[in-house]
């Protein structure tokens, strides 16, 4: 650890950027199948080269691969050619020559195909794995902001998809471009060195193949990206409609949907319809050209044949070679447009990769190991945007083990605090001190190892209840897992269950109720024993009976700790030892219920409102 004095640690902390001063919310927003990037963007190449540290070895045997099937394709012509003329000649011992030849390169085909095969799909698996793994890890260190300002959809679009279309270019793509360059290349030079005249003849329709793939690709690129994009749509529309399903049924709008999907639905088919066609016009075209090679080659190839001058073996080769020639011609159009889709994947994965967390530590910041609990605001000023300030210059000391609820109308500020107190965003302006030291000299770890947070919409990971309550302490055991949840008032909930602790919780949590969820994240939180407790509206999308439970159990809960609770319901802090009333960012009234209901102030109006219509504060 540095050796770095308080002044040295507050100049550093003071410099880190304010919010909505970062790069945060400026990923590319463009649809990912509308750009493409230049095929010979040698800053991603560089940067890929990098993921192949662990698998290079994969990449290079299958590469050897390729090129001794490359190989053994150039030359099966030729051994033909050879075993034709034996024939021709009636020369059995060259004939079986000729047919050993033929089977040995067969077999070093089969082993050369099996070594490309299985070593580039090591190769790609190795990619996939090390590039996700980090791009999973980077995203896991960024700041709360930076989700605020990039939809989840497009990041979990970079993690899987762009690094499929980035994997595929290292692995395949421009392996494949050299060895088609290298087929095409080395059947023109077999091809003039056998016949230079009747090669001539017979590749004169290569330009018009050529200029008819270039063409062809122009348009091809326009309707497959046009294709993909409906399909996106598609599955955009689709998650829509299934996440919203409850909201549909309750508003009867289930036709409204199947309108709206039929119509994207149908763009995707006439888009792909588009593409069907173009993709349909040019292997008859390229078959056109290929047979009026043919038609040549026999013609003339054919009268020399005749007329002597050349073996009839040759005439076959040539065949042989024509019907190869037109692939790679066609398949490295393809790979252009391939390739530019793959360098721009490469673009936005690393432009995400290089994307730095708004908030980290600072060099030799400190480790929290045991808190007391004590929170102090020093003219905090926030706002999650430049420009707009949602707290103004807070002062606000809460005392270790000291019970303390915040209260306001909606957007005052009370999540807010919550927020900062954890570090999920930083200060405008102002220090934050736990126990008289500045949070952000602490590590960010060890900071929230103090604080046990319980947010009003309770998250739990798929599993059951026991690895979730378990998330607050890892290595606790089942005993220490049933005492939590004694604690927070869930065990006789959850012994009650078929399964009890061993119930599966679903995805998010469904398959329990919200009142059950929000049990056992207390749970969860109490295990964790950290010296300060949040509860940011925990009681407001609960039943009755879930708030009695939590309200029962409160006092147990905040023994021995700082407990903070953001108040969404009222009568729930009644009892607590001070309540903080904010409106617009500022602290307008403090005190404990009575004191401030005998002020008649913000705090009495807000009581009386609800107490009179028996709503909650939304």
């Amino acid at each position: 650890m540095l050796d770095l004095n308080r002044k040295e640690m507050l100049k550093m902390a003071s410099n880190i950027t304010p919010p909505g001063q970062r790069l945060r919310g400026a990923l590319d927003s463009g649809d990912a199948d509308e750009i493409l990037g230049k095929v010979n963007d040698l800053g991603i190449i560089r940067r890929v080269v990098g993921y192949l540290t662990d698998v290079k070895w994969h990449l290079v045997i299958g590469a050897v691969g390729i090129i001794l099937r490359t190989a053994s394709n150039l030359i099966t012509p030729l051994l033909v050619a050879m075993a034709t003329n034996r024939i021709v000649d009636k020369n059995i011992d060259g004939l079986t020559i000729a047919v050993f030849l033929y089977l040995g390169v067969l077999v070093l085909q089969w082993v050369a195909q099996y070594l490309e095969t299985l070593h580039l799909s090591y190769t790609a698996q190795g990619i996939l794995f090390k590039m996700r793994t980090t791009m999973f890890s980077h995203l896991h260190d960024m700041s709360l902001s930076f989700f605020d300002h990039n939809k989840i959809g497009k990041l979990m679009s970079r993690v899987q998809n762009d690094v499929d279309q980035l994997q595929m270019l290292v692995s395949q793509d421009i392996i494949m471009v050299g060895v088609n360059s290298i087929t095409l290349i080395g059947i023109l030079v077999i091809m003039l060195t056998m016949n230079w005249q009747l090669a001539l003849l017979s590749l004169s329709t290569l330009p018009v193949l050529v200029i008819i793939v270039i063409i062809w690709q122009k348009h091809a690129r326009k309707a497959f990206i046009l294709a993909r994009k409906a399909i996106a749509m598609v599955n955009d529309n689709l998650q829509e409609s299934i996440s919203g399903v409850r909201v549909t049924q309750n508003l009867s709008r289930e036709k409204e949907n199947v309108k709206q999907f039929d119509a994207v639905n149908k763009a995707n088919l006439d888009a792909n319809k588009k593409s069907a066609l173009l993709q349909g016009l040019i292997n008859p075209l390229t078959q056109i050209l290929t047979d009026g090679s043919y038609v040549i080659v026999l013609i003339f190839g054919g009268f020399q044949v005749l007329d002597g001058t050349m073996p009839v073996g040759f005439l076959l080769a040539f065949l042989l070679y024509i019907q190869r020639i037109g692939q790679p011609i066609q398949q490295l159009a393809t790979m252009y447009t391939e390739i530019q889709r793959a360098m721009a994947s490469g673009a936005r994965i690393f432009e995400l990769i290089d994307v730095q967390p708004e908030i980290e530590d600072v060099p030799g910041a400190k480790t929290i190991v045991e808190a007391k609990g004590e929170v102090e605001f020093k003219n905090v000023c926030f706002g999650y945007d430049v420009g707009s300030e949602i707290i103004h210059s807070m002062n606000l000391k809460i005392k270790a083990g000291e019970m303390v609820a915040i209260a306001g109308r909606t957007g005052a500020g009370k999540s807010s605090i919550a927020s900062l107190i954890n570090r999920f965003y930083e200060v405008t302006s102002g220090e934050i001190l736990l126990d008289g030291n500045n949070i952000s000299l602490i590590t960010q770890d060890s900071l929230r190892r103090q604080i046990g947070f319980v947010p009003q919409d309770p998250f739990l990971f798929s599993g059951t209840i026991e690895e979730n309550i378990k998330d607050g302490k890892l290595d606790a055991g089942h005993d220490e897992v049933i005492n939590a949840a004694k604690i927070a008032g869930a065990h006789d909930i959850i012994s009650r269950m078929e399964k009890g602790y061993e119930t599966m919780v679903g995805e998010r949590g469904g398959s329990l109720s919200p009142g059950q969820r929000q049990l056992v994240c207390l749970a969860r939180a109490i295990l964790a024993d950290p010296a300060i407790l949040i509860l940011d509206e925990a009681t407001a999308n609960i039943d009755t009976n879930t708030e009695r439970i939590i309200q029962q159990s409160l006092y147990k809960i905040a023994k021995g700790r700082t407990c903070i609770i953001i108040a969404h319901r009222l009568s729930t802090i009644t009892n607590v030892d001070r309540i903080i009333v904010l409106d617009h960012g500022n602290i307008v009234e403090t005190g404990n219920h009575r004191e401030l209901m005998a002020k008649k102030g913000l705090y009495y109006n807000m009581f009386e409102t609800l107490s009179r219509t028996g709503e909650d504060e939304e």
